[in-house]
Order: structure tokens, then sequence, then C-alpha cells
């Protein structure tokens, strides 16, 4: 099922400078400058100031393992050849531009090798990386490895001695409200430190990258602190920034950062082999909201809704079935989909899982043994047109033809149900989200194979219909409204 995405432009922080830009720096600085604060006097900032709190022992820890990082690489450029010209001496092969970026990155151990992690997206595909610490002194990077599934990167420094890593802290330990610094390069500004709180915790669904489970801060990220550090209270590191959401493309107040917790085992598989490999379970699943829950009987919303089980995967050879709601892996509580999906990935192929799951309205245990995850990620009409579907306004359904499934591709695996051929715009059925090529698999829990059978199924139903639908591979419950 696709992702829903925000209507609000969400940028990714990276900078990716252009030899001769600029940034204008303005500022007006008073004479004196004067700080009120509820309940206190107006204090001087030249006297008295020096008894508030302040982060700079905090800062001091962690700035000398915050680097900066520039990349480029060289790109074909897009060929601009006059047609008049292209007459005469014929299409060329086009020159080749070198594009620049700049970014960040956080010295680390593990495992007692010394490493900088950054952002794939700040050094992938990169052909020179050349990293500056904080004392002036510069290395080239050499790229351990990348993975676009999360947009992390591991680089080793040619040479670089005396490093100094940063401590390691517990992102599941984070609480709402929490202190956080950020630190980086926004915009090339090297050792630049930011302060604000955890605004949110498990921000998935954003569509930055394949596996989301970010931490949420006001602390003030910019193009440019892409790979830096998110560090807490105590100076150490709880998150890799990655992203801001954003209208203007600079800081409004939200940035993103991938919690260690997520990172790390990512890291670490990085260092070890160069790539990353994770567990597969073999079930399709997706968050079981209030409606939803209500109608398949559900108790609550906390777990994953099983839409779909692959044959022959860990799953299926657990006894786990479509409808099935996933509430416990391993003894951890499952609140969502993506919880699941990422705790899957993280624990990689060859590990015996306890999944604890609703069935009926009972509560069942199995055990299932993980394999390594895909390469292509998978959890794994009559030409004449087709009559609506009486008592489905707004929904047109023909069955699973020949014809219907070449017009849609809808492949032999799909072997029984009702095809969407047509949906109006200002339907119930296209605000829940059905499209043309759909396929409804089952009315209410009931399985159907002819337009007869889910009309039956459509007028049995009193305020709301349970579909479970097939697309492009994925099987998914949604919510019809009557």
């Amino acid at each position: 099922m696709r992702r829903q995405r925000l209507g609000v432009m969400v940028t990714v922080a990276l900078v990716a400078a252009a030899i001769g830009s600029g940034i204008g720096l303005y500022s007006r600085v008073p004479r004196e400058t004067r700080i009120t604060f509820s309940g206190h006097p107006a204090l001087a900032a030249s006297s008295d100031l020096a008894a508030l709190p302040s982060i700079a022992d905090v800062a001091e820890r962690v700035l000398p393992s915050i680097v900066s990082i520039a990349s480029s690489r060289r790109v074909q450029a897009q060929p601009n050849m006059d047609p008049f010209f292209r007459f005469f001496f014929g299409d060329r092969e086009p020159p080749e531009q070198v594009q620049r970026g700049l970014g960040s990155g956080v010295v680390v151990d593990i495992d007692g090798r010394i490493v900088v992690i950054t952002n794939n997206h700040v050094v992938g595909g990169a052909d020179s990386i050349e990293v500056s610490l904080g004392d002036e002194r510069k290395f080239s990077g050499r790229l351990l490895g990348t993975d676009a599934k999360s947009d992390l990167a591991v680089i080793e420094l040619k040479g670089a001695k005396d490093l100094r890593p940063l401590a390691i802290g517990d992102s599941a330990r984070l609480r709402l409200g929490d202190l956080v610094l950020a630190a980086g390069s926004p915009f090339g500004l090297s050792q630049t430190v930011t302060m604000g709180i955890v605004s949110a915790k498990g921000r998935a669904h954003l569509g930055i990258v394949d596996y989301e489970d970010f931490i949420q801060t006001d602390a003030a990220i910019n193009p440019g602190n892409s790979g830096g550090a998110l560090v807490n209270a105590a100076g150490q590191l709880v998150g890799i920034n990655t992203a801001i959401f954003s209208r203007s493309g600079g800081y409004q107040g939200i940035g993103f950062a991938i919690p260690t917790k997520m990172a790390l085992p990512i890291v670490r598989s990085l260092v070890k082999t160069g790539k990353v490999v994770r567990g597969y379970l073999g079930v399709m699943i997706q968050d079981a909201p209030a409606d939803m829950a209500r109608a398949l009987g559900l108790p609550h919303t906390r777990g994953a809704l099983v839409g779909d089980v692959v044959a022959g995967g860990p799953a299926a050879k657990a006894g786990l079935q479509r409808g099935d709601f996933i509430v416990k892996l391993d003894g951890e509580p499952i609140k969502q989909a993506d919880e699941l999906r990422n705790a899957v990935a993280a624990l990689g192929p060859q590990r015996t899982v306890t999944v604890e799951y609703l069935r009926n309205g009972q509560s069942r245990t199995t055990q299932a043994r993980l394999t390594e995850l895909p390469a292509d990620g998978a959890a794994a009409v009559a030409s004449g047109g087709s009559d609506p579907a009486k008592g489905a306004p707004g929904l047109w359904v023909a069955p699973l033809t020949a014809e219907a499934r070449e017009r849609f591709r809808i492949g032999r695996e799909v072997r029984s149900g009702v095809v969407v051929t047509r949906v109006d715009q200002e339907s119930a059925a296209a605000q829940v989200g059905l499209q043309p090529g759909d396929v409804i698999l089952q009315v209410n829990r009931v399985s159907i194979d002819s337009v007869s059978g889910f009309t039956h199924q459509y007028e049995r139903a009193a305020q709301r219909v349970l579909l479970l639908v097939r697309r492009e591979g994925a099987t998914f419950f949604l919510l019809l409204p009557k």
C-alpha cells in the first residue's frame, strides 16, 4: 500500500553547494544587552549571566567528535546544444560536471574501530570525500558502506590518529521534553551547536526513507546538518540528524533524527560487511485505526494487522493468517505496524522470534524463524465495460476475467475477487483510497469471486463495510462507509 505523504515539503537537510555561492550574514549589536526573565530583575549580559544554567560543558565534550564533510561526484552535464549547431556537428557527448555537497558526521567507536557516521545522501555515490575536524585537521574519507533504506553511511578516515569518539547513549530512554543538542555544520558553518527538546518519538509515514522511526526535535537543524549528532543532556549520541520539515527549505522548528536504537545495528553491519542484511517475517501489515479495530472486533488499536501472509515464508510456516493482529514480538509490545517492521529488520535473519497475536478475540503465541529480506523488499475487465455494483455508490467492479487481468496487469497469483474498474472522485470509495485496478478479495471477512457476491455482502453490512484489497503485490484492509 502506498504511503500517504504529508502535504508540505519535507526537505532533506543536505547542502549541494555550488562554487561561488554565498551566504549573507547580517548583525546589529547594541552596546549593552539586557535580558529579562519572568520573575527576575533584568540582568546585564556582561555581569550576572554566568550564574545561569549553561550547556557549555556538554558542547565542549561533544564538538571534538563532530566533523564537516565535503563530497564531490562527477555527473554528465545536460546537453544544451543549439539545434542549428547540432545539425552540422551532430550530438556530441556532454561534458562532465562536478557536483559538490556539504554535510556533517560524528566520530564513534564501533566495537573497537573508530569510524564516522553520516547520512547516505551526504556521501552516497561520491567520488571523493574530505573530512574536516574541529581542530582544523583534514583527512580523506573512505566509504565503508551505505544504506539508502535508512539513509545511513559509514566512512573511515585515512591516516587519522587521536580521534575523539562520542559516547553513545540509549535513544529508547528519551522522553518528550528532554533537552537535546544538535551539532554539525549548517550551511558549512562548522562546529555549530543548537539546543531544543525532544518534540516527539517514533515519527514514521513521512516518505523520507523506507525505514522510519525518527526523533522529532525543535533544535535548529538546517541544510548541512545532515549526518551530524543529536545528543542528550549528558553529551551522549542519541540520534543522527537527517531531515527537516519545512515550507521554505530552511529551519521551521521541526527536524528529524535517526535514533541510535535503529542506527547502531545498521552501522555495525556496514562496518563489518559493508552492507545491511535485514530480517524477514513474510507478512504484509498495516495499522488498525479505531473504526477498523471495531469492525474487526479488536479490543484496541495497538498492534500490527496482518493483511496477507507470503506463502512459504516464516509467518506462514509459523501458522500466522490474514486478519491476525500482532501485539508483541519477543515480549516487546508493538504499538503500530512500522514498529514491527523495524524490529524484524533489525533482528536479522536466522533468528527465532516469539510472536504474540490476536485471532478471533483469542490471544495466541507462535514462534517464527526469520529469513533474509528479499532484494525487492517484498513482505513479498470486459472490453465492453462493467455494470455498477448494486448498492455501492460511486464504485464500479467487474469479474476477474482474462481481459480484466490484462487491462489492469493483475497476476495469476490473484485467484479470486472482483476488480475495481472505476471510482467516482467524490465518492466514499475514493475517500478511503480505492483505485481502479484494485482487486477486492473479501467483504466483511467473506471471500468473494463475483460481482453478485460482492453486492450481496455489501448489502448485508450495516454502517461500514470491511474490504480486503490487493494492489500491486500488497494486501491490506480498507473500511468503506455506506
